[in-house]
């Protein structure tokens, strides 16, 4: 398997509810649910890895406050060369509601100020040649994302697969967001979005459109990925041509977090040298079973995938 490390946000999640209907204010309701546990995409992803036993590195930073030294703690040796910043440790609270929906309220915290620096002080970019990289978390990094040039030409001097997942820009596609994200994928050899981001970015609501669209705009042999929850998952591949796979139908508990999933095992297949369509099964295979499941599990790679490529 080739190298696989992740870049970007890792914070703590407090996940409350399910709560129907938003509450008055000034009113206090009960839930019958919560939990604290490590989130941010970078983080969802890294867990997924390592409930699937695959190796990886990751770069984040944390405040340095008891949040902080908790999350730390969390990936035990991992952590050991992440950056810890006088800032508090963001804190995101998820509110679910029972259509297994959520809405988030998330502190700024430590994660602008997540840099550079914090990046190639955690990684070793020649023990990562060949491999990917997921980067995440692109609006929420700020020191980090002002140097996302110098980032991606250090991944190509070590011939690195950067695999971009933004995320939801907090103040929408504007403009000027849809510029930076064009200047990102014209660098990037995979991009990972869901369908809300791929049609904000390209004016487009069909899902295979869209993704036709922003794969024009990638460096050649890339893979542009739309993940469409229930749907599934579909991709344009380095030849052009698209490839699908269904979603297993299950009783939804919790999508907290399910596109980080889907990345996570997306690339495990990707760098294990499974073809695009078993990359597509494993992730959405693999999604599902997490947010159908409390608590979270994983499963494995799907056998089929394997097969595929042996």
């Amino acid at each position: 398997m080739k190298p696989l490390a992740v870049i970007g946000n890792v914070n703590v999640d407090l996940i409350v509810g399910p709560v129907a209907p938003w509450p008055a204010a000034g009113t206090e309701i009960s839930v019958d649910h919560d939990e604290v546990r490590v989130g941010g995409q970078a983080g969802n992803s890294a867990l997924t890895w390592e409930a699937l036993g695959v190796d990886y590195a990751i770069a984040a930073n944390v405040g340095s406050d008891a949040f902080g030294q908790w999350l730390r703690r969390s990936f035990g040796r991992r952590a050991e060369r992440w950056a810890v910043r006088p800032e508090r440790t963001t804190l995101s609270v998820g509110i679910t509601h029972p259509d297994g929906e959520r809405t988030f309220l998330t502190t700024r915290g430590h994660l602008p100020r997540f840099s550079l620096d914090d990046v190639l002080g955690a990684l070793d970019g020649e023990r990562l040649c060949g491999g990917y990289v997921l980067l995440g978390g692109a609006f929420l990094t700020d020191d980090l994302t002002a140097r996302y040039g110098d980032l991606f030409d250090w991944a190509d001097r070590w011939n690195i697969t950067i695999a971009l997942d933004t995320g939801w820009p907090p103040d929408g596609w504007t403009e000027r967001n849809r510029a930076l994200l064009r200047g990102w994928l014209s660098r990037c050899g995979c991009a990972l979005l869901n369908e809300v981001e791929a049609a904000g970015l390209s004016g487009r609501r069909d899902p295979l459109d869209a993704a036709r669209d922003l794969h024009a705009m990638m460096r050649p042999q890339a893979v542009l990925v739309v993940k469409c929850g229930a749907e599934g998952a579909l991709a344009i591949g380095p030849d052009g041509n698209a490839a699908r796979a269904a979603a297993p139908r299950v009783e939804v508990v919790d999508t907290i977090g399910a596109g980080d999933v889907f990345n996570a095992a997306f690339l495990a297949a990707l760098a294990d040298g499974t073809p695009l369509a078993g990359c597509l099964e494993a992730g959405t295979q693999i999604a599902s079973r997490a947010v159908s499941t409390s608590p979270r599990s994983y499963g494995s790679l799907p056998q089929g995938a394997h097969d595929e490529h042996a």
